[in-house]
């Protein structure tokens, strides 16, 4: 576990994430609580969000009691992030996010409301804060939450960001993410 100094310095690094195109570098599913499995393909559902995943099985401190919250489906987080995080790829799932990708996710380059294309998939951005939590602390220490939950890491959305899948499909490992144009927005289902 790193100390906060450490994460700070990795800032420069983290903002040169591409702002559109990035690489899906992992995708993880989460089984049941605690459980993680990383996937080289894997599908995307409306009703399920990551198929496989336990999402639509947890309900959520945002949600009514025992429901799965909607516009928490899916966590992504930035690969550049939890690689400074995280230190070893075989850490990164730990994060308990469904997918990584080198890809700025701050709210100024994709706000609640742009979608991404992925594979065959269009996930959109929700308006729902993912925040460092125990859990998150546990595993990569107080700093790491401290970084993540900082002004410039709200801003930067260090800890990652919330999406849905708005249009099924299927994604895999090294697949490119891309904004969905807004004309192609108005467009689509």
């Amino acid at each position: 576990m790193l100390p906060l100094s450490s994460f700070e310095a990795g800032l420069d690094v983290i903002r040169q994430s591409p702002k559109d195109g990035g690489v899906l570098e992992l995708i993880v599913k989460r089984p049941q609580v605690n459980a993680r499995e990383a996937l080289e393909i894997g599908t995307l559902d409306v009703a399920h969000g990551l198929t496989g995943d336990s999402w639509n099985q947890r309900g959520g401190s945002r949600s009514r009691v025992g429901d799965p919250h909607p516009d928490m489906q899916l966590n992504i987080m930035n690969a550049r992030v939890i690689a400074l995080v995280a230190g070893s790829r075989d850490r990164w799932a730990l994060a308990g996010d469904q997918l990584y990708i080198d890809l700025d996710l701050s709210a100024d380059n994709l706000p609640a409301g742009t979608r991404l294309s992925i594979g065959s998939a269009i996930v959109e951005v929700t308006a729902v804060p993912h925040t460092g939590c125990g859990k998150f602390a546990a595993r990569f220490g107080v700093d790491a939450v401290k970084f993540v939950n900082s002004p410039v890491g709200r801003q930067l959305n260090l800890r990652g960001i919330n999406a849905k899948v708005i249009q099924p499909g299927t994604i895999r490992v090294g697949d490119v993410a891309r904004k969905v144009p807004a004309a192609a927005v108005a467009s689509s289902p």
